[in-house]
């Protein structure tokens, strides 16, 4: 598969932990994300994009999207003035895997996207405002709608919150439920600074995992692994898996009540391990 990196391209998306946003106006830098171990990759022809230079970046991913490459590609939004055309130029094109809608605030808004792109094109619902945060469950139940990212800085532009993990546990908590309710894939946790050591990115994903998110968007090339290590099972949580589901298979009585829930538990470790190639980590 040209351009892309086949553990990556073989993962279901519902599975991504790392979302790594490249700028539709850098062509240069297509090729080395796909080549990468991002779980996902998102042309992005939104925040970084002029006004002036829209109908560049769109010309930029549909040449790479209809040239062998595939990704994501985060639109305009759906109230701009670019909206109606980024789709429009999607439409048909082979390697688009799906679209990030940028500034979500309403479920129609969903909807009315998935339903000019090719049809079961998953549309992920970006929300970036208090309206948005507010909406979440009717946006996670709307047809069309695959996952929920949150656009932390827009979010704190619009609310005024800080960046503190307590300040933002509501507005993730939120997405947290509407996912579960909407019967979505995990939500997907908003970028750390370009900037961010590693450290602080390990730091981050401590906050994601234990909020409940299972994604995490990056800004940056070199955020990548830290991301999926931080939000991948652990190695001592894939061991007890292996454990629990081999005395399981050799008879291991129920003992009490915690066991079915514990033995569920293994199971999902042992496959997201499996996913993510860590059973020999």
């Amino acid at each position: 598969m040209p351009f892309r990196n086949l553990r990556a391209a073989a993962l279901p998306a519902k599975l991504s932990r790392s979302w790594l946003l490249v700028n539709a106006l850098k062509p240069e830098l297509f090729s080395p994300a796909l080549a990468s171990e991002a779980d996902s990759v998102i042309f992005d022809m939104e925040a970084p994009v002029p006004p002036e230079q829209k109908q560049q970046a769109r010309d930029n991913v549909v040449e790479a999207l209809s040239g062998g490459m595939t990704g994501w590609v985060r639109v305009n939004p759906p109230t701009s003035e670019f909206w109606a055309d980024d789709l429009a130029a999607l439409t048909r094109v082979p390697g688009v895997r799906g679209v990030m809608l940028a500034e979500t605030e309403k479920p129609e808004q969903v909807t009315y996207t998935a339903m000019r792109l090719q049809a079961g094109t998953p549309v992920m619902a970006l929300i970036e405002s208090a309206e948005g945060i507010e909406n979440a469950t009717a946006i996670a139940s709307a047809p069309g709608t695959f996952r929920l990212a949150f656009g932390i800085n827009d979010f704190r532009k619009d609310t005024g919150v800080g960046d503190d993990p307590l300040a933002l546990a509501y507005a993730r908590g939120k997405l947290v439920i509407a996912s579960r309710v909407g019967r979505l894939p995990g939500a997907i946790d908003g970028p750390a600074a370009g900037g961010a050591t590693l450290e602080q990115v390990a730091a981050e994903c401590d906050v994601t995992a234990k909020m409940g998110m299972t994604g995490k968007l990056s800004l940056s090339l070199d955020q990548v692994d830290q991301i999926n290590q931080g939000l991948s099972p652990k190695d001592d949580e894939v061991t007890w898996a292996h454990e629990l589901l081999e005395a399981h298979a050799h008879g291991a009585t129920m003992g009490d009540g915690s066991y079915l829930p514990r033995l569920k538990r293994a199971q999902k470790i042992a496959e997201l391990a499996d996913s993510y190639g860590l059973w020999n980590a």
